[in-house]
Formats: C-alpha cells, sequence, structure tokens
C-alpha cells in the first residue's frame, strides 16, 4: 500500500471516527424544533408539548423556533438547507403533502429532502364565526353564507394551511365560493375572528377549544366521523346536514435528508416517549385531540403516509385550481 493510500485509508477512518462519536454523543447542542407557522397557532401548541417532553428525554433544550410564511414552505426550505445532524428538526402538518402541488416552484422536496421521524396526531377541525354571528346553527349557518357570499369574509392561515384546505373543501362541498382572507398564520387569523373583523374560519381544535369554551366564538360542527369528546355538543358535519365531510389535520416530525439512522431512531424513540407523556396526553385531550397510535410514530410509518396523502391531495388541489407560485 503507498502512502497516497494509507493517507486517504487514515483519513476516511478519521472522519467516519468523527461521525460515530458524533452520533454517539447525540445530542451536543440545543434543538431547534422549526414551526413553519406563526407562534399561538395549532401546529405552534403540538410542537410546544412535545418539545417539552423531548427536552427531558434526550437530557438537551428543545427549543421551537417560528419561521412563518408561504403555507409553510419557508421554514420548510430552511429544514432543508440545514445540518443533518439532528439538531434542526422540523414539525409540520398536512401542508406537507399539499404543497408539492399547490407551489410550483419548491425548493425542496417534500419527500427527498427530508427523513422522517414519525406522526405525532390527528387534529379535527372545527368550524367556527365570529361570536355575534346570526346564525343559530349550522343549517342556518349554510343558508346565511349563500345569502350574504358577496359579503362573507372566510380566514385562514395562508395558502396550503390546513385552514385553507378545510375551507377549500368546505366551499366546494357547499358549492358557494365566498371571499378569503389569507394571515400569514392561523393565531393572527383567530385573533381578527375574536375581534369580529373576519366572519367565519375552518380550524383544528388545538386553536378553538379554549375559545369555543369561553364562548368567544360560535361552533358549529366538526370535521370527524364522531364528536370530539371535549366538544361533545358539538355536532358534526355529517349530522348537522353536509353529509361525507370529514378531515382532520395530521403532524409529522421530520429532519435535514442525510440526518444518520442512528440519530433519527434517538429522536423517533424520544418521540413515542413524549407522545406516552400523561402531561401530552391529557394537554391533547383538553385540546380536542390524541397523539398517534405507537406504531404511527416511526420513521417508516411517516415516510408510507406521506407518500399516500401526496397522492390522495393532488388530484383534489388540481381540480380546484388553487395553485401559489
Amino acid at each position: 500500500m503507498n502512502i497516497k493510500t494509507l493517507r486517504y485509508v487514515a483519513g476516511l477512518a478519521l472522519v467516519v471516527g468523527t461521525m460515530a462519536h458524533a452520533q454517539s454523543n447525540y445530542p451536543s447542542k440545543t434543538i431547534t424544533m422549526i414551526v413553519p407557522f406563526a407562534a399561538g397557532g395549532p401546529t405552534d401548541t403540538v410542537a410546544r408539548l412535545i418539545a417539552q417532553s423531548m427536552t427531558k428525554t434526550l437530557n438537551q433544550q428543545v427549543i421551537v423556533e417560528n419561521v412563518a410564511g408561504a403555507g409553510g414552505t419557508i421554514g420548510a426550505a430552511r429544514v432543508a438547507r440545514s445540518d443533518p445532524d439532528g439538531h434542526t428538526l422540523f414539525l409540520h402538518h398536512i401542508g406537507h403533502s399539499t404543497a408539492p402541488t399547490l407551489y410550483r416552484k419548491l425548493t425542496y422536496n417534500s419527500i427527498d429532502s427530508f427523513e422522517p421521524i414519525g406522526l405525532v396526531t390527528d387534529v379535527p377541525m372545527t368550524i367556527v364565526a365570529r361570536k355575534d354571528m346570526p346564525a343559530k346553527d349550522f343549517k342556518e349557518l349554510l343558508s346565511y353564507l349563500k345569502a350574504n357570499k358577496t359579503k362573507v369574509t372566510y380566514a385562514n392561515a395562508g395558502v396550503g394551511s390546513a385552514s385553507h384546505l378545510c375551507g377549500m373543501l368546505f366551499m366546494t362541498a357547499i358549492d358557494t365560493e365566498l371571499t378569503t382572507v389569507p394571515y400569514k398564520g392561523t393565531g393572527p387569523a383567530m385573533n381578527d375572528l375574536l375581534g369580529g373583523q373576519v366572519d367565519f374560519m375552518c380550524d383544528q381544535t388545538t386553536n378553538t377549544t379554549s375559545q369555543i369554551k369561553s364562548g368567544k366564538i360560535k361552533a358549529y360542527a366538526v370535521t370527524t366521523k364522531t364528536r370530539v369528546p371535549s366538544l361533545s355538543d358539538i355536532p358534526t358535519a355529517n349530522e348537522a346536514g353536509l353529509p361525507n365531510f370529514e378531515i382532520a389535520v395530521w403532524h409529522g416530525l421530520y429532519a435535514p435528508k442525510g440526518t444518520p439512522k442512528p440519530v433519527v431512531d434517538k429522536v423517533a424513540s424520544a418521540l413515542q416517549t413524549a407522545l406516552k407523556d400523561t402531561t401530552v396526553k391529557q394537554r391533547f385531550g383538553e385540546l380536542g385531540t390524541e397523539p398517534v397510535a405507537a406504531e404511527r410514530a416511526t420513521p417508516e410509518a411517516l415516510r408510507t403516509f406521506l407518500k399516500v396523502e401526496i397522492d390522495k391531495w393532488s388530484p383534489i388541489i388540481k381540480k380546484a385550481g388553487v395553485y401559489a407560485d
């Protein structure tokens, strides 16, 4: 073996040894969990709950950073460019599966630019309105919307957000086009709904439950097959007169592509521990959701599920003709 070959082998051994050491010592610093929406929204709430628990398991602080804009694609792009060492994580919802169809010029690939870690939760949606909306029930709401479609304003958290997708399906289901008011996050949209600046929206229970229970907004229906235990007096859309209108917002955790498998597995284990955490389960329940089953909180399950969801939403979005630059 000549000198050049010996140097190459030694260098390779050094690199491999350094990588193995880094993986065995993971995490070696604070972990940043990117949420691609404004603070105070439903995805932010989910992230902060599991981040608190994962902090204890990983023995390093897991902080949540909100990188909002463009329906979650700005935050996603930032994570895709991050070092694949496990110190940058990404929590996104159903919008991660719709972005490939909604956006013509993504700088990343929803599948190929990330390492899936696991599913987190499926969150029901609620159809809610300002507290002084005249309609007393869902049937009256539909009549009101159809009669005032040029005046009614529908808030959402921006193109590709869960509230945007729900609203798009809702308007298709009732065959009525309403004036849409996009925001840079569900938090700001909810603030304007509370203030009466907009009329109604379709949002996740994690963001609406406390507002509904306090009487600050009016709830008309939930978008699940069965009623939500924490909001048991609110009918499903099917019960209220809109058959087969069902949508739940799933959340998944990711790392940048190339993150070593031992690191991915360690984060996945911490996620699974978080989803069994009594405090997390209790808070999820109060917010109208629950952790996914253990077999869904794995890299393999999220990888498969994401592909299925992309295939599911692509024809729906194309038929609606909704795109963003």
